[in-house]
């Protein structure tokens, strides 16, 4: 199920950190964190659970809209002109969470941006949007990077694969199996899905919690892919994303038309 929130810029700030990703993830996990008692009572009778961690691995969400922003690079600052801009955000959840979920997001007033540089926006509408007629055989293009990671022997952090690696591809269907089960409490196995990405792609990353000793970036790649598999797989890539670490905006993907 996703969602198109528009916000509006509320005061006269303009510049916004290029590596906005990770408070856009922040907001909404705290908007989550506010999920009033029937909400929560909800999604437990649907079989969701009642933890934070489980709720969480539920969504994904776009970049901003906000049209040809200045960008000032040694800054690593976008200049936004428009007062009106819009995102999108997803939920792997029923239907009937709809009005739930408009309900949690609509009048939210927040700061997005770092304790140097941010814009405080107000959600003014959302609204929900129809899901495309899935197939057994969907292609899709990635908006933001697909993570595939793998721990290393040698360092403490992870090794982000390529599409051109030998293990991308057993890896990412993986990925994606454990995320159904996790998710559905059912099981698809690995040969049900077949997958395949386009020769070219763009490395791409997030750095995840700035401008703290938790700093990190993560990457992953950007690139159009064909997938095969059952309906209820690509149900939960338009609704949850299809990368690793899809709560931080990874893997975010529109149908190509």
């Amino acid at each position: 199920m996703r969602f198109k929130i528009t916000l509006n810029r509320s005061t006269k700030q303009r510049m916004l950190p290029m590596e906005y990703m990770y408070y856009i993830s922040a907001w909404i996990y705290k908007v989550i964190g506010t999920a009033d008692r029937e909400f929560a009572e909800f999604l437990h009778e649907k079989g969701y659970g009642s933890s934070e961690t489980k709720l969480y691995k539920l969504f994904c969400f776009s970049p901003l809209d906000f049209g040809k922003p200045i960008l000032w690079k040694e800054k690593k600052l976008f200049e936004i002109k428009k007062h009106e801009i819009s995102m999108q955000v997803s939920f792997d959840v029923q239907d009937a969470a709809q009005h739930f979920i408009k309900g949690l997001f609509m009048e939210q007033e927040f700061y997005l941006g770092d304790k140097f540089n941010g814009i405080d926006f107000k959600v003014i509408r959302v609204e929900a949007l129809p899901e495309p007629a899935f197939k057994e055989t969907m292609h899709y293009s990635l908006k933001t990077p697909w993570v595939v990671s793998m721990r290393s022997e040698t360092k403490d952090t992870p090794n982000y694969l390529k599409p051109d690696d030998d293990q991308f591809h057993e890896q990412s269907i993986k990925h994606l199996t454990e995320k159904y089960k996790s998710i559905h409490k059912r099981e698809i196995t690995a040969e049900q899905i077949s997958f395949k990405p386009s020769k070219e792609y763009k490395r791409a990353g997030f750095v995840m919690k700035p401008n703290t000793l938790e700093e990190t970036r993560v990457v992953g790649n950007i690139f159009d892919f064909e997938i095969s598999a059952p309906l209820e797989i690509h149900q939960m890539i338009w609704n949850a994303g299809v990368s690793e670490k899809s709560s931080g905006g990874f893997g975010w993907c529109e149908v190509r038309r």
